[in-house]
């Protein structure tokens, strides 16, 4: 018979085979896996040694007995709860539930026909099972509600197998939520009939396996589409569309009106750089960078106009009136918002310490604001002359000091920004060119920046002159025969005017305290996404 090899102090119970290489530590689990020959440290054990190393075996193989045992059970209960569920799918599959008239009705509009029988189209936005009642939170785009199946309905095939984001048709009677209990809008539907329209996946395919608080950046743009089934998109997306609401009221109400300019366009506004060529129909075109221009050419008939419009650039990544105007439209707007029940909600959803901002806002010259980024140790880059940073002896960019002249970053800008912590106006930005004395030249501008988002408005009063602005074309390079209706505007009875562009979604960034713009427009794209 083959000898068994023990060594306490050097083997194992856990890794040992029992050979002399690899023996195991104990008498005991030796004489459980094999009850033969047993050899400790290469020599015979004593008897009393094998004595107390069976009590321990035999302990062991009660221990194992009983682990069988327990495992059976469960096997037995597990098999029992499978046929248990089986029998149940298949006795549901002979329940039906009969449907009587009822009038339709959307989530937003039901809180008038409590008490009545009413049909509901929607979304399973949540899904509990609790004894034999489901609770089911509907989403119809309008709002949610809860409904309790019981009884019949709960024990139908499709109530057993229903998943997340299945479409349902749901039947039965609006009642207030009963009193100490909460739903949304204040009341439940009991329904009495109900049927899956399009069903959803489950296993590994399953809504939350696809998409969770957890997933990937990347994942969550690949599937924005479904994102947007989630109460922070959804209501953010809400949020927004009654922002441009709240300012095309606020517009109205100071009588500018609302013109739609072209997206396609032959002209540049912004620089050659940043532009989107594409060919139409034989021509050299370009996706509007601004629409600035557009918009001068309705002064002299419409008077003051706005649009909204997305502006596309190729980018990685008297004045005082004018900012009053800016003030007023963005505080009016943020009223309209908090006065409406609805949108105040949302707001608090999404940023509960929202608290409007105090007029007049702070404004900053420019050469101020260079003075107050080297009095806080605010830094920039250095470049070279292609636009390269350069990098000192450690491998890290090189930093200086701001000086009059420099654009500030938008790294700074953020800073500056969220050091002052209300929303501030910086005017008199230079220009590109200089004077004849070498001097900078400051333009009649204003950029408005908004803690934890930077700038959102950057407005300038115009070139009026006809003069000065075919210099200007001279000066840049530009060829002024695409440009002559935009000269004509000086030709023909110019004026002083100003403008600005006002960033939607780092508005809405602002307003519902969003980490990025890219959550505050339907489906963004930057570069490198341009899916789905």
């Amino acid at each position: 018979m083959a000898s068994v090899y023990v060594d306490e102090a050097a083997g194992s119970d856990l890794t040992g085979v029992g050979s002399l290489d690899v023996p195991y530590q104990s008498i005991a689990h030796a004489l459980f896996l094999h009850g033969q020959t047993i050899t400790v440290r290469y020599e015979e054990p004593t008897q009393s040694a094998l004595k107390k190393a069976k009590k321990g075996a035999d302990g062991l193989e009660k221990k194992r007995r009983k682990a069988e045992e327990l495992a059976a059970r469960e096997a037995q209960a597990q098999s029992e709860d499978l046929e248990k569920r089986e029998r149940l799918l298949q006795a549901s599959k002979e329940i039906s539930c009969s449907l009587v008239d009822s009038s339709q009705g959307k989530v937003l509009n039901l809180e008038p026909l409590r008490g009545q029988r009413i049909r509901i189209f929607g979304w399973v936005h949540r899904l509990r099972s609790q004894k034999d009642i489901i609770f089911i939170v509907l989403r119809d785009g309008t709002g949610y509600l809860q409904a309790v199946l019981s009884g019949v309905t709960a024990q139908t095939y499709a109530a057993l197998t229903l998943t997340l984001e299945s479409s349902v048709e749901l039947v039965g009677t609006l009642q207030p939520t009963p009193e100490g209990k909460t739903a949304p809008g204040g009341h439940e539907l009991i329904v009495d009939f109900w049927q899956t329209l399009g069903a959803a996946p489950g296993g590994d395919d399953a809504f939350t396996n696809r998409l969770n608080e957890k997933s990937d950046p990347s994942i969550l743009a690949d599937l924005r589409h479904l994102v947007l089934r989630g109460e922070n998109a959804s209501s953010v997306l809400r949020l927004r569309s009654a922002m441009l609401s709240a300012f095309r009221a606020v517009y109205a109400e100071r009588h500018v009106l609302e013109v739609n300019p072209p997206c396609l366009v032959q002209t540049q506004v912004e620089g050659g750089a940043t532009l989107f060529k594409l060919d139409y129909y034989g021509q050299s075109a370009f996706l509007t960078q601004s629409s600035q221009l557009y918009l001068e050419t309705c002064l002299p008939s419409l008077g003051d106009v706005f649009c909204v419009q997305e502006s596309f650039r190729a980018e990685n990544s008297h004045t005082r009136h004018l900012m009053d105007h800016i003030e007023t439209i963005i505080c009016e707007t943020v009223d309209k918002l908090l006065q409406n029940e609805v949108t105040a909600a949302f707001i608090e959803q999404l940023n509960p310490s929202f608290t409007p901002p105090a007029r007049p806002f702070k404004r900053l010259a420019y050469v101020d604001a260079i003075a107050w980024l080297n009095e806080h140790g605010i830094q920039h880059e250095v470049e070279d002359a292609d636009g390269n940073v350069i990098k000192g002896a450690d491998g890290k960019p090189k930093m200086v000091p701001h000086v009059v002249g420099d654009d500030i970053a938008e790294a700074a800008e953020r800073q500056m920004t969220d050091i002052i912590g209300t929303p501030f106006s910086c005017t008199k930005v230079p220009s590109s060119s200089s004077n004849s004395s070498g001097h900078h030249v400051f333009t009649e501008s204003c950029d408005l920046l908004m803690p934890g988002v930077g700038e959102i408005v950057g407005g300038s009063m115009r070139i009026a002159d006809i003069d000065e602005l075919l210099a200007g074309y001279k000066r840049e390079g530009i060829d002024p025969a695409p440009y002559y209706w935009f000269t004509d505007q000086r030709k023909y009875g110019t004026c002083e005017h100003g403008g600005y562009g006002l960033g939607v979604e780092r508005f809405l960034a602002w307003l519902a305290n969003r980490y990025t713009v890219r959550e505050c427009t339907l489906y963004p794209r930057w570069p490198g996404r341009a899916t789905p």
